[in-house]
């Protein structure tokens, strides 16, 4: 049973922190199918039967002139399932080649995440923790990314929508859909997964069915995924570089701004790093059409990084990586209809003994004509 003791409050956020649930809604797959809560919006008023989302719907209409609220340009859809939210490219997300750069898009897939989270009453600390997390100190970070973008924005408005759903037993998975929203095009696709790890010890531990219970009932009933199994690249398996290789950048340092509120570097600095050791010659005539990212262990503020990255030539379903003792003369692909598609792996380590932090697939296309 959820109940809301409404308060003559002004903010979504505190309005939210007074829902708690009181009591089981039964076995969790039961739950899922048919959850029903008690809503009493004051001490004596009669109890009428919502859905935790419909509750949190309608307090979101109570109190959502909030000037947070007002200013945000998103909101849960109208399931309830799901979460969408409108941004403007603004001119320091812009790169060098005058569209959104990847480490701005991936930043906003965290944003539209985060938000989503505060949106159904999880930790407004940006966290996006439930109750029982936030009670045993439990976090989520990042296990996999997989980012696809079809055209990246320039000086335009573009919507993202997301939603979360269970994945195994440690994890959880969140996917988006990016949209123009001048023309509705989808541009980009992206998949993640996130798991659970206490805070205090650093490590991993399984989602007990108490945190599922609490955020499973703002998740679709059906699996609804960004993109199919069968083309989901970002299960492909990635095969770790082994020196020696053919591109290099090391010695990376994080600055104090890529530390994240877990206390570590931030998984788009990850992506930064990747991208220092691409070759100039792709950087200068091919764009990012695709990355994935496998996380290993945590970076820590003083840590040194080396980034590698090797040539993957794919030869049917056969994947090879290219290091310095490869072919002088071979190209990222041995596919004639996409010789304009170049594939590298990639490995970040630790300088000091030579530790994997992440290992990871990226894929780049000619730049257009603009």
């Amino acid at each position: 049973m959820l109940k809301f003791p409404y308060c003559n409050v002004t903010d979504l956020n505190q309005a939210l922190a007074q829902c708690r649930f009181v009591g089981l809604l039964g076995p969790l797959a039961s739950r899922r199918q048919s959850p029903r809560a008690v809503v009493s919006c004051s001490p004596s008023s009669s109890e009428f039967s919502l859905t935790p989302v419909q509750a949190v719907m309608s307090c979101q209409q109570q109190v959502g002139s909030s000037l947070v609220n007002r200013l945000r340009l998103g909101g849960l859809t109208e399931d309830g399932l799901s979460y969408k939210e409108k941004f403007i490219i603004r001119g320091f997300e812009v790169g060098i080649n005058k569209i959104a750069t990847i480490e701005t898009i991936a930043n906003l897939l965290q944003e539209v995440g985060s938000n989503h989270a505060q949106s159904v009453g999880f930790s407004t600390d940006g966290f996006g923790t439930t109750p029982t997390m936030r009670k045993l100190h439990l976090i989520w970070v990042t296990a996999r990314m997989h980012i696809e973008v079809y055209k990246y924005p320039a000086w335009d408005v573009i919507e993202i929508e997301t939603w979360s759903q269970n994945e195994g037993r440690i994890g959880t998975r969140r996917d988006w859909i990016l949209n123009e929203v001048a023309t509705g095009e989808v541009i980009g696709r992206a998949t993640s997964k996130w798991v659970m790890m206490n805070q205090d010890t650093r490590r991993m531990q399984k989602v007990s069915d108490d945190v599922k219970e609490e955020y499973l009932v703002f998740c679709p009933r059906e699996p609804r995924l960004a993109f199919s199994e069968k083309n989901n690249k970002s299960l492909k398996r990635i095969a770790k570089l082994e020196d020696p290789v053919r591109y290099s950048k090391l010695g990376l340092k994080p600055r104090r701004a890529d530390l994240d509120m877990n206390q570590h570097v931030n998984n788009v600095t990850y992506i930064g790093w990747v991208l220092e050791s691409i070759p100039k010659e792709i950087i200068d005539t091919h764009e990012l059409q695709a990355i994935t990212l496998f996380y290993r262990r945590e970076c820590q503020q003083y840590d040194v990084v080396d980034s590698l990255t090797g040539l993957e030539l794919t030869e049917g379903s056969k994947t090879v990586s290219v290091g310095t003792n490869g072919s002088a003369t071979a190209t990222a692909t041995t596919r004639e209809d996409d010789h304009d598609c170049h594939r590298f792996l990639h490995l970040l380590r630790l300088s000091s003994d030579g530790r994997e932090i992440s290992r990871g697939r990226t894929e780049w296309r000619k730049k257009p004509t603009r």
